[in-house]
């Protein structure tokens, strides 16, 4: 039986377990890498180890997430990222680079390599060919010390692609149709794979629109073959010697195929509040608009940005619109430069932003109240772009242009003919703004710097044999790591100091959520399907540690999430009889009699609500490391008491 791409890679990086889906197994990391929202706790968890230099093969910091400085607190970090990179031999991109997605695709990415990220858009490099994972911090840190990656065996999804899009339709729409067919979560424990002729019409910058989104699939990653179309891509950034051919045996076998044929295709839109909320954009209407908004780590490539400039060349937007363009890259902008185009985008009356991501995590530019957004981003969670009552929409860069000009949510097939666009065949290298780390010999002398804002790591205990506490919060289904842990431009800056952040924690939900805990000092939290989907953050781990929140219980849960609670040394646990889930109120007490003995023996575990006197049967999925973690409180206390094995 024959091998899918992804199983090919995994053999080659399989370090333990088998390649039975559903089991862990552990992969050996060629390259990391960290985006500062989430980086500086990464790398407080790689200093608390005390392993003197990374031990992968590349390791990246970036500062893309947090660059508006209102205050101390994002420069302090950025200082503490950079003095870390230099003394533990990373790389260090600095702000205004770009966006670490759109950075790594150019110029370090490389097919057949393991890449892990603590960012759940990481996934971005399957349209390289590399198996490419979206981790909490702290996995992202072990594995940068030369720890395995464990994560579960995935199953096999084939997306066979044929025929080719026509005029004005495109790569975000083929993600946008996928989203429609399986959902946000129909990708959970899965890898998707793209095959079929169709994939063969697709640039590499195409492809990894389709992989970036993936991350809204709830998929472990996906990943598109290394062909000619690769190795043009990389040959024009200067990389061809990193090129390798990869593609699935003829008799691959999948679990899963879906057929999707994109001549069929038309533009589609995700309406408020989930990205797999799917209509086409003709059937959506013709809504007003304030604001349209270009760029983000799924499409702010120099192909991107070039459709956008031909649309816009000559036209002006809409006097009741505001349209800004964030490119992805210092590469993309300067080639936009020297080719007139950013002149026809600005001509048109486009603002332009700084290269990163800006506006997608909240980082500025939210809309008016009540306002509707196009916006070319992943996704489009309810306040996450910083307005509670907007309207966000997503779409590809042809729909928001043609949008803009015409002032209402417009299909761009109306514009009559799309211009030609074609791709330089050759990019414009300038790598001055990535500092290369200190000299093995230099490291030694160089000061990590900790500024003010930086708080200790949240101290986690071993399991105690019982827990009784509250249920302190109950939420619904699709919970995402927003609702826990907010990102936007008032909250980003303390994501270094945890006892601040956990004031915003779940205050979408319940705004006397940190109150409450504080008050009770412990608690459960009740959930409904796809507990935690969205962000990698891990602060939507380690603020509810903080707040003692000892488990939560839901029908299902994210995987990255689900990773990142185990981390922390709280229990993920599901219902035996999701209807159980409606039995439980908020404010109940309950009880985890015998809960440590339970998980020492891999047992069954009861769940006793003490206020209505009822009795409910849990599960769990832990492997042996993962109990072994659970009792510990932590893949950190778990880590040292193995000597800095994982």
């Amino acid at each position: 039986m024959g091998l899918t791409i992804a199983q090919k890679i995994i053999k080659n990086h399989l370090v333990s377990g088998e390649m039975i889906p559903g089991t862990e197994i552990g992969l050996r990391i060629d390259q990391t890498l960290t985006q500062d929202a989430t980086g500086t706790m990464a790398y407080l968890e790689f200093e608390a180890m005390g392993i003197d230099s990374v031990k992968t093969e590349l390791s990246v910091a970036y500062i893309d997430h947090n660059t508006l400085q209102t205050g101390f607190e994002n420069a302090d970090d950025h200082r503490f990222i950079q003095s870390c990179a230099k003394k533990r031999g990373l790389l260090f991109s600095k702000p205004g680079n770009g966006i670490c997605h759109q950075i790594h695709l150019e110029r370090f990415g490389i097919p057949g390599k393991t890449l892990i990220g603590s960012d759940s858009h990481t996934p971005t490099g399957g349209g390289l060919g590399m198996i490419a994972i979206g981790a909490g911090g702290l996995d992202v840190a072990v594995a940068m010390g030369g720890g395995e990656y464990f994560t579960t065996m995935p199953k096999m999804t084939l997306v066979r692609l044929s025929g080719a899009l026509r005029p004005f339709v495109s790569a975000k729409d083929i993600i946008l149709e996928v989203l429609r067919i399986m959902s946000v979560k129909g990708g959970v424990g899965k890898i998707i794979e793209y095959g079929g002729e169709g994939i063969k019409t697709l640039s590499v910058p195409e492809r990894a629109t389709i992989t970036n989104m993936g991350a809204e699939l709830g998929a472990t990653t996906s990943i598109f073959p290394s062909d000619e179309i690769t190795k043009k891509f990389m040959a024009a950034q200067g990389r061809e010697n990193d090129w390798v051919e990869l593609s699935s045996d003829a008799d691959a076998v999948y679990d899963e195929i879906i057929e999707i044929n994109l001549s069929e295709l038309t533009p589609l839109a995700a309406m408020p509040h989930m990205p797999d909320n799917v209509k086409t954009v003709e059937e959506i209407g013709n809504i007003e608009i304030s604001q349209v908004c270009i760029g983000s780590c799924t499409n702010s490539s120099l192909y991107d940005m070039l459709k956008v400039a031909a649309i816009l060349k000559g036209k002006k937007i809409a006097p009741n619109v505001s349209l800004t363009i964030s490119p992805g890259s210092m590469q993309v902008l300067n080639m936009l430069s020297l080719s007139g185009a950013l002149s026809d985008i600005l001509g048109a009356g486009a603002r332009l932003l700084e290269c990163a991501c800006g506006p997608c995590i909240g980082m500025g530019q939210s809309p008016q109240s009540k306002g509707v957004s196009l916006r070319t981003f992943n996704r489009n969670f309810e306040g996450r772009s910083g307005t509670a009552d907007a309207g966000i929409y997503l779409v590809s860069p042809e729909t928001a242009a043609a949008s803009a000009i015409a002032g209402c949510l417009t299909d761009p097939r109306t514009l009559g003919e799309m211009p030609e666009i074609k791709m330089p065949d050759s990019f414009i290298i300038n790598d001055n703004l990535i500092e290369k780390p200190a000299s093995k010999e230099d490291a030694a002398g160089v000061e990590i710097k900790y500024g003010p804002n930086i708080k200790p790591f949240p101290v986690s205990v071993p399991l105690p044999d019982s827990i009784e506490a509250k249920a302190i919060l109950k939420v619904g289904d699709n919970i995402t790591t927003d609702h826990i842990m907010p990102a936007g431009a008032k909250i980003l800056p303390y994501r270094s100091n945890i006892p601040y952040l956990s004031n915003f924690c779940f205050r979408q939900c319940d705004e006397n959520f940190a109150e409450n805990c504080k008050k009770e000092g412990k608690g459960f939290i009740i959930g409904g399907t796809n507990y935690g989907q969205g962000s990698s953050r891990e602060h939507a781990a380690l603020v509810p540690l903080y707040l003692g929140i000892k488990a939560v219980i839901a029908k299902s849960f994210a995987r990255i999430h689900c990773a990142n609670l185990v981390n922390a040394g709280i229990m993920p646990m599901t219902f035996a009889d999701p209807a159980d889930y409606d039995r439980i109120e908020q404010g109940d007490v309950l009880e985890l009699p015998d809960i440590r003995k339970a998980i020492t023996d891999s047992g069954s575990v009861k769940l006793i609500n003490k206020t209505k006197n009822e009795e409910y049967k849990l599960n769990y999925e832990y492997s042996d490391r993962q109990r072994a973690m659970i009792l510990a409180g932590g893949l950190l206390n778990y880590t040292k008491a193995n000597g800095g094995n994982n």
